[in-house]
């Protein structure tokens, strides 16, 4: 068990709510630029979020797993926020949905980017609702 000298403060907060709040010892996000993985005494950052899975190893030893629709990562004096217009925690997601909008045809009242968009969020959630299943 780490001590709190030795964790990060974490919020990971959505446009409606803070989804998680808490101390950690480990974060790893995906950023436009790749993978990141955030420990005590990371340099500071700030950098874009892609539609993807999110993991927060807590002070227990607990893995916190979310899907987030982009955003941004900010790391500052052993501080980690997570900001992104949409965050679910994977015990949240409802998978029969997210592979019933990945099964959907687009109808042409989307543009391309809309349609990519709405299939990597899907799989996004999909992959963390399996990673704790």
């Amino acid at each position: 068990m780490a001590g709190s000298s030795e964790a990060l403060q974490v919020e990971l907060v959505a446009a409606d709510r803070t989804v998680w709040s808490g101390r950690a010892t480990m974060v790893i996000a995906r950023t436009v630029e790749g993978d990141v993985g955030v420990l005590r005494g990371h340099a500071p950052l700030l950098s874009l979020l892609t539609d993807a899975v999110v993991e927060i190893t807590g002070e227990e030893g607990e893995v916190v797993i979310a899907a987030v629709d982009g955003g941004f990562l900010s790391v500052a004096a052993d501080r980690v926020s997570i900001l992104s217009e949409r965050a679910v925690l994977a015990e949240e997601i409802d998978v029969d949905a997210a592979r019933a909008e990945l099964e959907q045809e687009p109808d042409g009242s989307l543009a391309d980017d809309d349609a990519e968009r709405r299939i990597r969020r899907a799989e996004a959630r999909i992959r963390a609702a399996e990673k704790v299943r």
